[in-house]
């Protein structure tokens, strides 16, 4: 889908219909040590400030972060709470960047090319200020396969309830929702599939688990227990393919700024191989929201279950 097309519609059916939403009350295992050091992920953020800046993880001893790139102005000071997955698509005079965040109450969708005058901020609906994390699983068969596509769009409630949208045109129609996820400290995409979509979830209690929810309806996530302990630590999980079927995990804990690195295999329960790569070095992790940089669909693949 051409994004800015996108943009341009969805600013014109917002402004048409006052009410599109309104919520309810970057081998099986990580692979061999020189398959996951070749492996990155572009971790981005929303500064205080309000700028946007994308900095590239990679794998090796120790981790490292590379230069970080940073766009100024792209959101007011302190507005933004969550955001979800952001996408960059090359144009011809800068790149395409678009995604949702929430801002107070309020979500959004954010899509700029400075350097061409793009410039969208579009508010979607209110009611998620009771929000504790947003993500859009895009989906795309890979580029010689059957065509099939789909945007479903996840947010988690304070309350544990988990809901679905089918992101359709400029619509976000529901799909569902589940409870039982209160105790969710935070949430990671790492697998998109024609049947289903996959969270990795760290809890309070320090546990780690695979949240598997199927396309079909009605919403009944699967839900399989990784880790038992020792995971309570970060506030914020952001994950990228690595491999045909393994995972580049990163872990921020916001309270030390410090991130770690981990080389996940393909999603098996409590036998899933979990390889810790380290703390990553010479980054800081102050900036108050992190999200995962990625390709358009679909190039973003992700197998980790």
């Amino acid at each position: 889908m051409n994004r800015r097309k996108f943009a341009a519609a969805l600013a014109g059916a917002v402004a048409l219909s006052g009410a599109v939403l309104a919520p309810s009350a970057h081998a099986t295992g990580a692979g061999t040590q020189s398959a996951t050091a070749a492996c990155g992920q572009v971790v981005g953020s929303v500064t205080a400030a309000g700028a946007h800046t994308g900095a590239t993880v990679m794998a090796g001893t120790p981790p490292t972060t590379g230069a970080p790139g940073s766009t100024a102005g792209v959101f007011k000071p302190g507005q933004v709470r969550l955001s979800t997955t952001f996408v960059s698509e090359p144009s011809t005079g800068g790149v395409d960047r678009s995604g949702y965040v929430v801002e107070g109450d309020s979500l959004y969708y954010r899509s700029y090319n400075f350097n061409e005058g793009g410039d969208a901020h579009v508010r979607i609906g209110g009611g998620w200020s009771s929000y504790t994390a947003l993500e859009v699983a895009e989906y795309a068969e890979e580029p010689g396969t059957t065509s099939y596509y789909h945007r479903i769009a996840y947010g988690l409630r304070s309350d544990g309830t988990l809901l679905r949208w089918n992101l359709i045109g400029s619509g976000w129609r529901s799909a569902g929702s589940a409870t039982g996820f209160a105790s969710v400290k935070s949430m990671v995409l790492i697998s998109k599939t024609r049947t289903y979509d996959t969270f990795l979830a760290n809890t309070r209690g320090g546990a780690l688990y695979t949240i598997r929810i199927p396309i079909a309806s009605p919403m009944k996530p699967i839900v399989k227990q990784v880790r038992t302990s020792t995971w309570q630590g970060f506030e914020t999980l952001i994950a990228g393919r690595c491999g045909k079927y393994g995972t580049l995990l990163i872990g921020i804990d916001k309270d030390a700024r410090t991130a770690n690195l981990y080389a996940v295999g393909h999603a098996n329960g409590t036998a899933t191989v979990i390889n810790s790569l380290g703390k990553v070095a010479n980054g800081t992790y102050a900036d108050p929201v992190y999200f995962r940089w990625t390709v358009y669909a679909p190039g973003d693949q992700l197998n980790g279950d």
